[in-house]
């Protein structure tokens, strides 16, 4: 192979050769480990019998022969446990860090020296008068008698003689290089027991140089990362299994899709006005009187598995037929478009229809016959003939007839008659239309013209079968709009209301389409995209900003429901009040309250905003944009007070201490400034920066007491912070393992390893949520999934109740101040879906109408 070397083989042959001595040179290192651990079981044993941890309560003067036990570790573990065979006898101390160099990933080393009585007392053994220290927590060191000196002391280079210190490195050296080796693979592979809670368990190659009860590990893209059990920790078996008692109920869906759907907007007979967002058709209940504030209430169809399109409702008022798109499923296999049809009373599906006869999706209700290779915008059926349908799109409109076959089940025939221009400019799409009393069809196009088409008879008659030939041409023409005309609508008096585009303007036309009234939505709110008739003189008008209006010609209109209409990343509660904020790719920044479900303020922000942040007062919060600036904002009266930038690369976490007297901001440029905050959180003067990271800070959190950070990086580091400290970053993580987290949003960690799934490549998870009572986690997956799981999730593989109803990757999850709810973000849909938490862990009452339809093919019992 080496003589076959072509040009430009040489350095990988070479790189191939380094390594293969490196490889060697570790199995003689771990030799050496080896005779190390072997010569100190063998003085253990001239010593005297091994004492169990279980003898812990013995007084330290009686115990001078054991073994001192790190916190946390489970009772029942003794040396013969630790040392199994050849897989641990490499490691009585803990496996050094896969993290960044110079990060020790084992049990925490003294510092200098300077936190260790100096010259009381040899390795691991208490002094017989029981004052002096047992040695670093965490680390299981045999006892030397006390005459001798010459062992090795890891970590503390005043203690080690010089001919000591070459094994020791080489020691330090094996166990790391070991690790770096290790690859684990499917947990179906492992036997019964799961690795990952199970850690060391007799001839597992995944707990080499891994002490059982001190640590887990687990596997992303190929990269171990190490989460230390906490000392309260006696066995991973005693953590909570199973999903959570609490239960989440869709509560409120703020958004409307308008922005690129028709077909969206219809009033049912029960006075319920029928919308879609994401995978949810929502049936909205306005209260109030036109013009006046939300209220009201919502149910939802959840039946669908993607995105809806379009709608449909039968004449009966009751039945409703909805089409969503085509997707992928979380395995990346495509998943058909298909029409539901479904009852607006119970929210049961009645029936599927169009699988696989639809390749994109369902835009508008139509059927599979091949009508034209042109796109369809819209169809329907006339009034007067259930035999006419017509359709309109790019650059044509059709007239269908249908003939049944005389009952014949699939004779039936679909008879086409194309719309003819005339000397009339045909338009590029005709995207709207309705039918006339008389028997005409208005038409709305994208130059702005209604057009009125009726039915003419030639003057010579076809003999035979065909009788009469008709032909559809336009009786009469009308310039509407400025721009497009995005929607028509037949009012029960006869007359016909439509929508602009550019100029937003909603007319009124009586008969011989004379302009009656007319009325401008405002700017803010975007174009008319749909127009449906309410109660009274009540209209219901969607836009393209996705808000749904209610109101009417005089009085003007106002908002009942309102969204964004891009994607979605920011997110964060009030801490004392229901409401929260949110932010994204549309440049607006909304503040929403959660009791009367409807828009509090919205501000634009000019630039992308990624993250956000309240005070603990409430009083201010902060938004972190995609330009490296981030703002302060008063939540009253909106005002700017702080205008910083850190960098220039997209800020992705802000999060205020719990004490309110720091700010850490997280950036794509691996760092994290620290601020100090006074006068409410108005002022913000630089402390700091945490420099440490090898890539973009993606989480972090505070410790209750405000002085520590846990963050976590694009390449999976969990770092450790002291902040009050000078912002240092804290080498031996293993000291971490007890502290207290004010906040859990860190995706990495031990309380949460378990909500990955397996096989993740690292980016499944986008958020991640602890409630206030630290009960439950919530997770915000890739795959438009919300989950709830118990706390701590330290389980591998653990269960969990998972909720559907986003459309795209669900962004950010958060409970609000009381864990009454939980607020969801799906990203490209920019649906914002409030869930009320039921059960255990929240206080909610049970909603008294239901929001949801029971599960047709779950996909598991956990599912709903």
């Amino acid at each position: 192979m080496d003589g076959a070397a072509g040009p430009g083989e040489g350095p990988a042959h070479e790189t191939l050769q380094t390594l293969s001595q490196r490889l060697r040179v570790q199995e003689e290192e771990m030799e050496l480990v080896k005779a190390a651990l072997a010569e100190a079981l063998r003085l253990l044993r001239l010593h005297g019998p091994s004492t169990s941890l279980q003898d812990s309560g013995i007084p330290a003067s009686t115990r001078d022969s054991s073994i001192t036990a790190p916190p946390g570790l489970p009772p029942t573990c003794s040396p013969s446990l630790v040392s199994r065979g050849t897989q641990t006898e490499g490691k009585l101390e803990m496996e050094p860090s896969s993290g960044p160099p110079g990060l020790s990933n084992g049990p925490p080393a003294l510092q200098g020296g300077s936190e260790e009585p100096s010259g009381t007392q040899s390795e691991g053994c208490s002094s017989s008068s029981g004052a002096g220290s047992p040695g670093p927590p965490g680390v299981l060191r045999p006892v030397q008698p006390l005459q001798r000196s010459d062992t090795p002391r890891r970590n503390s280079s005043s203690s080690s003689s010089p001919s000591e210190r070459p094994r020791q490195k080489l020691s330090r050296k094996a166990a790391s290089s070991a690790n770096l080796l290790l690859r684990s693979g499917s947990t179906e592979s492992r036997g019964s027991k799961d690795p990952l809670s199970s850690p060391g368990g007799p001839g597992s190659r995944r707990s080499n140089y891994n002490l059982e009860g001190i640590s887990v590990k687990m596997f992303l893209r190929g990269r171990p990362i190490t989460m230390y059990i906490p000392s309260g920790i006696r066995s991973l078996e005693e953590l909570p299994s199973g999903p959570p008692p609490e239960t989440l109920s869709l509560d409120w869906v703020y958004g409307y899709r308008g922005r690129d759907s028709r077909s969206n907007l219809f009033v049912l007979r029960s006075g319920e006005v029928v919308y879609f967002i994401a995978c949810v058709v929502v049936l909205y209940r306005p209260g109030g009187g036109p013009g006046g504030p939300g209220g009201g209430g919502q149910r939802h169809y959840r039946g669908h598995t993607d995105c809806v399109r379009c709608l449909a409702v039968h004449p009966d008022g009751v039945r409703v037929a909805s089409g969503q798109t085509a997707g992928v499923d979380k395995d990346g296999k495509p998943l058909q478009p298909v029409v539901h049809i479904w009852d607006s009373e119970t929210l049961l599906k009645l029936q599927e229809i169009g699988l696989g006869a639809f390749e994109r999706g369902v835009g508008a209700l139509a059927f599979s016959a091949v009508s034209t290779n042109d796109s369809v915008l819209a169809v329907g059926f006339s009034p007067r003939d259930s035999s006419c349908i017509v359709t309109s799109g790019k650059s044509h409109v059709h007239f269908w007839s249908w003939s049944s076959g005389a009952g014949v089940p699939g004779n039936g025939t679909l008879a086409r008659k194309q719309g003819v221009f005339g000397k009339y400019k045909k338009p590029k799409f005709i995207s709207c239309f309705v039918f006339l009393p008389d028997g005409n069809i208005l038409t709305g196009d994208s130059e702005g013209n209604i057009l009125t088409w009726g039915r003419s008879v030639s003057d010579s008659k076809t003999p035979g079968r065909g009788g009469a030939k008709e032909t559809y041409t336009i009786v009469a023409q009308v310039h509407a709009h400025e721009g497009s005309i995005f929607a028509l609508c037949l009012r029960r008096d006869g007359t016909v209301l439509s929508g602009g585009g550019r100029d937003r303007r909603l007319v009124q036309w009586g008969p011989g389409l004379v302009a009656l009234q007319e009325a401008e939505i405002p700017e803010h709110f975007g174009a008319v995209r749909a127009i449906a008739e309410g109660l009274g003189s009540e209209l219901l008008v969607g836009t393209t900003k996705n808000a749904l209006l209610r109101g009417d010609l005089a009085q003007g209109f106002s908002p009942v429901i309102q969204g964004h209409t891009d994607e979605l990343w920011g997110l964060c509660t009030h801490p004392s009040q229901n409401r929260f904020l949110t932010c994204g790719h549309d440049r607006q920044l909304c503040l929403w309250d959660g009791e009367g479900h409807a828009l509090a303020w919205s501000m634009d922000l000019k630039e992308t905003g990624l993250c956000a942040d309240f005070h603990p007062s409430g009083a201010v919060v902060v938004v972190g944009l995609n330009t490296g600036r981030w703002l302060v904002l008063d939540t009253e009266t909106r005002e700017i007070v702080s205008d910083v930038t850190d960098g220039n690369e997209q800020l992705s976490v802000v999060r205020y201490s719990p004490d309110g007297l720091y700010l850490a901001i997280g950036s794509h440029d691996n760092m994290i400034y620290i601020y100090s905050v006074s006068s409410c959180g108005t002022k913000a003067s630089r402390f700091g920066r945490c420099m440490g990271h090898s890539s973009f800070i993606t989480h972090l959190d505070w410790s209750k007491d405000g002085n520590f950070i846990m963050s976590n990086s694009g390449d999976y580091e969990i770092l450790y912070w002291d902040v009050a400290g000078g912002c240092k970053l804290l080498r031996n993580r293993y000291e971490s393992r007890d502290r207290e987290w004010a906040t859990y949003t860190c995706v990495l960690g031990f309380h949460v390893y378990g909500v990955w799934p397996d096989g993740s490549d690292g980016t499944d998870i986008n958020s991640l949520c602890r409630s206030h009572n630290e009960r439950v986690v919530a997770v915000a997956d890739d795959f438009c999934k919300v989950h709830l799981f118990q706390y701590p999730c330290a389980r591998a593989k653990a269960p969990s109740r998972m909720y559907s109803g986003h459309g795209s990757h669900v962004t950010s999850v958060r409970f609000t101040h009381d864990d009454s709810y939980l607020v969801s973000l799906g990203g490209k849909d920019a649906s914002i879906f409030q869930w009320r938490v039921l059960g255990a862990g929240g206080s909610g009452p049970t909603p008294a109408t239901p929001s949801r339809t029971p599960s047709l093919s779950p996909a598991s019992s956990l599912d709903v």
